[in-house]
């Protein structure tokens, strides 16, 4: 098999795709916070992108801040309640939005491409500062996307603390997903044993509850989500799996163990579904649920694949 890589110029967008001879691509957009733009898979004769995103540049100016779509989470995901916690002894707040992190919007830089027989892989990353006074805490993200045979995208994100000190982390992704199917004809199984009480705010209590409602495949029909569940890494992969029965088509999830929380969200169009792989649960910089603290000098890595069948 022979993969390639290709720049683009699309809908005011400069694109990086990375493609196999069978008919699969991967589109990236580094300078909108490293994006997922598509995940493209051959199907009926055609192609079917399984990535709900943006049309255009300017419909993403316009609706970023209301989906985040696709976008990478770093170094929280989520909510912080009020944008507030404290470390160290010391209260932050958070001056950018307290949703999704800091680097959603943020311009990567391509550091790596390569193409061979088995993959096509290319390297992404960001320095940040400290520039947030919310968030003081240089670090590096290193985001590397990898196309493999058989419909398979393997994303890997690499954090190193530039920081003196210990300093808090949470990582995660939003990418929505569309078959073309109302999500209501969908159906969805994921290995979880509990799930993170909310109250009234989306903002988790502190507790964990017993939850086993998709251990088995459900549809989705009526069903409203916008929850945290806790994956059992003990159960066989894949650990999730979206299947529209119409087209004969399912995403399979296989997260790492660095990604224990998975966070599913039905907006109310209800024609795409956010599956979102996450290291902590949301306000994890006050709760601790699954916060990372990654010490000076040191590095930490999280990695999911998905593989489309269809």
């Amino acid at each position: 098999m022979a993969f390639s890589i290709q720049h683009l110029r699309q809908n005011g967008f400069d694109v990086i795709e990375l493609a196999d001879d069978e008919g699969a691509g991967v589109q990236v957009i580094p300078s909108r916070g490293a994006l997922l733009h598509a995940f493209t898979i051959p199907h009926q004769g055609g192609t079917l992108n399984i990535i709900e995103s943006y049309k255009s540049a300017d419909e993403l100016a316009g609706q970023l801040l209301g989906s985040f779509k696709s976008v990478k989470l770093s170094p929280f995901a989520c909510r912080i309640k009020d944008g507030t916690y404290q470390w160290n002894g010391v209260e932050r707040k958070v001056q950018k939005s307290p949703i999704h992190g800091l680097l959603y919007d943020q311009a990567f830089t391509v550091i790596l491409e390569e193409t061979g027989s088995q993959d096509a892989v290319i390297d992404l990353e960001y320095h940040y500062s400290g520039w947030d006074p919310g968030y003081p805490f240089p670090y590096t993200c290193n985001v590397r996307y990898r196309l493999l045979a058989q419909n398979t995208l393997e994303i890997t994100t690499s954090l190193l603390n530039h920081h003196g000190e210990t300093i808090p982390i949470m990582d995660g992704w939003h990418p929505y997903f569309s078959t073309g199917t109302p999500v209501d004809q969908l159906e969805l199984q994921f290995r979880a044993n509990e799930i993170v009480e909310f109250d009234e705010k989306l903002i988790p209590t502190g507790k964990v509850l017993p939850y086993t409602e998709f251990n088995q495949a459900k549809k989705l029909e009526g069903i409203q989500l916008d929850n945290s569940f806790l994956l059992d890494f003990q159960q066989p992969a894949p650990l999730c799996t979206l299947t529209d029965p119409q087209k004969g088509v399912s995403i399979e999830f296989y997260p790492s163990s660095g990604y224990p929380v998975l966070q599913v969200y039905i907006p109310p169009h209800r024609n795409s579904i956010a599956i979102e792989n996450l290291t902590g649960a949301p306000n994890a910089f006050n709760n601790g649920l699954g916060l990372v603290k990654l010490g000076a000098g040191e590095s930490v890595q999280f990695s999911t694949t998905l593989r489309v069948r269809g």
